[in-house]
């Protein structure tokens, strides 16, 4: 929560977000300090088709979740470099957190529906203080959709592409 609202305030502020956004990216990463990479669903891949499927699912996801910017997408700017690394480090970071850490955390402690719908709403809430509440039944959507694959899949890559992509297109 604390990071949102870092994130939020150095919006607000005319200094550039994008130092206090990969600072907080960072920070959301090192909640998984102590898991293995296979809890988090960041095994390596064991062969390269295995590798290009995490590539395309990651393509996959990003499409899904763009679906609703492209309705409504008027052709505004693009991201300018620092705010577009500020972006991947953020997104990154919140999947790591929540899609990764927090994720095999509820998983191992009550299952997977509790790790699926727990995750959800734990960054459904963080990005409440960023988003107006209307846009907030498709940032549950899209973290619902990211969990289920993170199950499904037992992989964080493909989410971590879906949302950096995602991310940079918006």
């Amino acid at each position: 929560m604390s990071l949102e609202w870092a994130r939020v305030l150095a919006l607000r502020t005319p200094a550039p977000p994008a130092v206090p956004l990969l600072l907080g990216g960072g920070l959301l990463a090192v909640l998984a300090v102590g898991w293995r990479p296979a809890e988090l669903g960041l095994a390596r891949p064991r062969s390269l088709r295995e590798a290009a499927e995490r590539i395309v699912g990651g393509l996959a996801l990003a499409a899904v979740l763009l679906l609703p910017a492209a309705v409504r997408w008027g052709g505004g700017p693009l991201l300018g470099p620092t705010v577009g690394l500020a972006a991947v480090a953020v997104s990154a970071g919140e999947e790591i957190a929540f899609r990764g850490a927090l994720f095999a955390a509820l998983e191992q402690a009550f299952g997977p529906p509790a790790a699926i719908v727990g995750s959800t709403a734990a960054w459904t809430l963080a990005h409440a203080l960023s988003h107006p509440p209307v846009f907030l039944p498709a940032v549950a959507a899209a973290g619902l959709l990211l969990a289920a694959w993170r199950w499904a899949v037992r992989d964080l890559a493909g989410p971590i592409i879906g949302h950096v992509l995602a991310d940079l297109a918006l």
